[in-house]
């Protein structure tokens, strides 16, 4: 089997169970593999926004603090082997295949005898959770790919950080419509014995949830205190913070990543204070430096501007726009939107269209994809719009279109899979 065939095959498996939700089938997967998730650590993180940053900076971290750290990362943006990553550098491919084989030999085991074959994220995190136990990783960080409560990542069986990111309306048809809904769901990952780190500035209505599991499983909330929080004015989108004294410049813009920061902090002062992992005040902000994640309103050229979202539901526009708006770029920017069916794109499209001077929309690579001319029927109403056929046309016109006009730059947005597709072409064009 090569590295392609044993992705293609961990891809074929279903994305969602038919059974009743639960954790039992991971647990079955866990069991076929030896229970890897015993000898492993965690930190554990929910939300709706915001999870691989905070992931990645928590992660940057405790690698500066000299502890072997696996992270998980859900989704990928370009390389499937993003997934899995050991103090920052992704799984070798052979290692991938070889688990891959091990996991899906499990599989066929659990269906050989009558049991629910797990799902494709639950195959995914058991190989993840595999990985690091041969590893032997010090400490791991896990993002959750759905929800909380029954998502694969909460087999894990030795919790000391649970930490919950801004909650936002998306995936309502599996998670519920309202906000308390969503935050029990995400609230599921908080147990007995682990230390609670919130988001600070969480919506009230999702605030009551959290509060209550926390004080099911006889434990207390840790919310950065804003008073605490000061973003240092710089250079155009660039994010320095004071934190309660760690004073860094972010390697990630937005006042949101100054709150992720401010919540790495307190995940990293609750390892030390709580289970006694020695975190110098140097790894902390150098972690908080170092951190990157791919499609996270991701500058790739600052001049002019190639900048690269993956923002895909209402919350994560707002972040976007919050961020062009506080670098004083409103009407100066093309974009190149593309969006899924299934999301909210009449209130994505809505803030989104009037940072831009003109717009380009495009059809993302993926089944439930909006076409780019129905989004651009939508888009006239706010910003002179185009669709285009094909993605590399559109960021094409797009850069020229910024250069002709003398306009600041290209941001490109509304979908994780358009971030897929686009970046490599950006990174192509930001090296010249």
């Amino acid at each position: 089997m090569t590295t392609q065939q044993a992705i293609e095959a961990l891809q074929a498996l279903p994305r969602l169970g038919a059974g009743t939700p639960g954790l039992a089938r991971m647990q079955n997967l866990l069991t076929h593999l030896g229970n890897p998730e015993n000898d492993l650590p965690c930190v554990h993180i929910a939300g709706t926004n915001g999870k691989g940053s905070l992931a990645a900076m928590t992660s940057a971290i405790l690698t500066e603090a000299g502890y072997k750290t696996g992270l998980t990362v859900s989704p990928y943006v370009v390389d499937f082997r993003e997934r899995f990553q050991i103090d920052g550098e992704m799984i070798p491919a052979r290692t991938l295949t070889s688990l891959a084989q091990k996991v899906l030999a499990a599989i066929d085991a659990i269906r050989a005898e009558g049991g629910e074959p797990p799902v494709q994220f639950e195959a995914v995190t058991a190989l993840a959770l595999l990985w690091f136990a041969r590893e032997k990783c010090d400490i791991v960080v896990l993002e959750t790919g759905l929800g909380g409560k029954y998502d694969a990542t909460n087999a894990v069986t030795r919790k000391l950080v649970a930490a919950i990111t801004k909650i936002g309306k998306d995936h309502t048809e599996l998670l519920g419509d309202t906000l308390a809904e969503i935050a029990a769901q995400k609230a599921g990952i908080i147990t007995e014995g682990c230390t609670v780190v919130c988001y600070p500035d969480q919506p009230a209505e999702a605030m009551g949830p959290i509060l209550t599991a926390a004080a099911e499983a006889h434990t207390s909330i840790i919310t950065p205190d804003a008073d605490d929080l000061v973003r240092v004015k710089g250079k155009r989108l660039q994010n320095r913070i004071n934190y309660g004294g760690y004073d860094v410049v972010l390697g990630m813009p937005g006042a949101h990543q100054a709150n992720h920061a401010a919540m790495a902090v307190e995940i990293a002062l609750a390892l030390w204070r709580d289970f006694g992992y020695d975190i110098p005040d140097e790894a902390i902000l150098q972690g908080l430096a170092q951190a990157r994640m791919p499609a996270r309103i991701e500058v790739l050229r600052r001049h002019p501007l190639l900048l690269l979202d993956g923002c895909h539901n209402p919350d994560g526009v707002q972040a976007l726009v919050d961020t062009l708006k506080a670098a004083e770029f409103e009407e100066n920017l093309v974009g190149v939107v593309g969006m899924l069916q299934d999301k909210d794109h009449d209130t994505m499209l809505s803030e989104l269209a009037p940072c831009f001077a003109k717009l380009y929309t495009v059809t993302p690579a993926c089944p439930r994809a909006l076409p780019a001319e129905e989004l651009q029927k939508e888009a006239r109403f706010y910003t002179d719009a185009e669709a285009v056929g094909s993605v590399p046309a559109a960021l094409r016109k797009a850069v020229d279109y910024a250069e002709e006009h003398n306009l600041a730059g290209v941001v490109v947005c509304g979908s994780l899979y358009l971030a897929a597709e686009a970046r490599p072409w950006l990174l192509k064009e930001a090296e010249k």
